[in-house]
């Protein structure tokens, strides 16, 4: 019973059985056509030669031919052919209608539950020459025919059978593949590739697990070099914390050192708290229990207020900020504080790398055609970005990577925040080329609350 159910959870027995159960009915299908087919010219062939016999036996008998006839009668006794001449009154299967009607084509006819097969044909003016076979005996098959009906239906059993293993093997083998490349997949392995063969759907199925592998190993690269690019911003900060803390202890500081060592480790414990304060707020918005309050919220006054408490640090660096939007601004239906978490963070994105002098525009305004959505937009005029970057811009930790050194960079995690925070939204966000000469970053949010209108 074991065996029995392992195989029957195998999709090559499973296809295997059924395409045998349809090569069976096939089969049988066949041998009862070829079998009728073959009764049925058995039938013909009979008549035809029963009628041949009758009229010979007519000649005969008309003509008087008694030892020719004598011959004749024998012959057909030995075939199992009852024969009658009338008159007078023919014997069953015989009837006097065959008599009057003296039939020239053969007629079907049943006697005492037995079914005939009778011919009559006229022998002179005054007699009928009858000849009756039994039907039974004109269908039947001969030995041969019966040879010939099994083995027909065992060669259509057969074929189907084969052509059902090939069907399996052509099914089963890629996705035995398939499931052997999943299984180093889950491994560790990631250069598996388990390849587009086999049907359509099964080769579909290969080329998605490449994909997903292609995916995976991309992704775990990707998170592979932003853990050292996280870890290489937290090590700096330590390496002087722990630096001047040692000092400290070992009181080797001269006294007019000591406050400068004191503010430079609150300044490098201020750059790792806001480290890890990036870090556990991207993974408390990839969570699932992440909460939103979202209601109707003036993107408009929400751009004022955030240059309104930028402004002194702008000013500080010499980047004029100005606001572009209406006084009466457009509504979204978002969470207004974490809107806000967002504009900030682009803000202080390109505070960070805009010279003095460069211009700095936060804008709102509503998408067209109105009411269906709004925007959001921080613009400056610094050095911008390769379309490459526009790209990359949201993946965490990629331009930190690519411009550590050539310009001043964070913890590769602010744009990333931005891109979850806003498509928790419900929105999204975008890079584009500023008319400023720098970068554009656009936030595009929902006018209404989702399913209405």
């Amino acid at each position: 019973a074991l065996m029995i159910e392992r195989l029957w959870r195998s999709l090559t027995a499973r296809v295997l059985l059924l395409v045998t159960f349809v090569a069976l009915a096939g089969s049988l299908v066949t041998g009862v056509a070829l079998v009728r087919t073959q009764t049925q010219a058995n039938l013909d062939q009979a008549a035809a030669t029963l009628s041949l016999q009758a009229d010979n036996l007519a000649d005969r008998v008309g003509g008087n031919r008694r030892v020719a006839t004598a011959t004749l009668l024998a012959r057909l006794a030995r075939q199992g052919v009852v024969v009658a001449v009338a008159p007078p009154a023919p014997p069953p299967p015989f009837t006097s209608g065959d008599v009057a009607a003296a039939p020239s084509q053969p007629a079907v006819r049943t006697v005492a539950g037995r079914e005939w097969l009778v011919v009559a044909r006229p022998a002179d003016d005054a007699r009928v020459v009858l000849l009756a076979r039994p039907l039974a005996q004109a269908r039947g098959l001969t030995t041969a025919q019966r040879n010939r009906a099994v083995l027909a239906a065992g060669l259509v059993l057969a074929v189907g059978v084969l052509a059902g293993l090939l069907l399996a093997q052509g099914i089963t083998r890629p996705l035995a593949r398939v499931a052997a490349a999943a299984r180093r997949l889950e491994a560790g392995e990631r250069d598996v590739r388990a390849g587009a063969t086999g049907p359509r759907e099964v080769a579909d199925v290969g080329a998605a697990l490449d994909a997903l592998a292609a995916e995976l190993a991309d992704a775990e690269d990707r998170q592979r070099r932003f853990l050292l690019a996280v870890s290489h911003e937290l090590r700096t900060p330590l390496t002087a914390v722990a630096g001047y803390a040692e000092a400290l202890a070992d009181d080797a500081l001269p006294p007019e050192d000591v406050r400068r060592a004191g503010e430079v480790i609150r300044t490098e414990a201020g750059r790792l708290q806001h480290r890890v304060e990036d870090l556990m707020a991207l993974a408390r918005l990839q969570a699932a229990d992440f909460r939103l309050e979202p209601g109707p919220t003036d993107v408009a006054a929400l751009v004022r207020a955030a240059a309104e408490a930028w402004t002194p640090r702008a000013a500080g660096t010499g980047v004029p900020l100005r606001v572009e939007a209406p006084e009466a601004g457009p509504v979204a239906w978002t969470d207004g504080e974490r809107l806000r978490q967002a504009v900030d963070a682009l803000v202080d994105n390109a505070l960070r790398v805009l010279p003095s002098g460069a211009p700095l525009v936060l804008a709102a305004g509503a998408t067209a055609p109105a009411g269906t959505g709004v925007w959001v937009q921080v613009r400056d005029g610094g050095p911008g970005m390769t379309p490459q970057d526009m790209a990359d811009a949201f993946t965490p930790g990629r331009l930190t990577e690519r411009y550590r050194g050539q310009r001043p960079v964070g913890s590769g995690l602010g744009l990333a925040l931005v891109a979850a925070l806003v498509g928790r939204m419900g929105g999204s966000v975008s890079a584009s080329a500023a008319p400023e000469g720098g970068v554009a970053f656009t936030v595009v949010l929902p006018a209404a609350p989702p399913g209405a209108g």
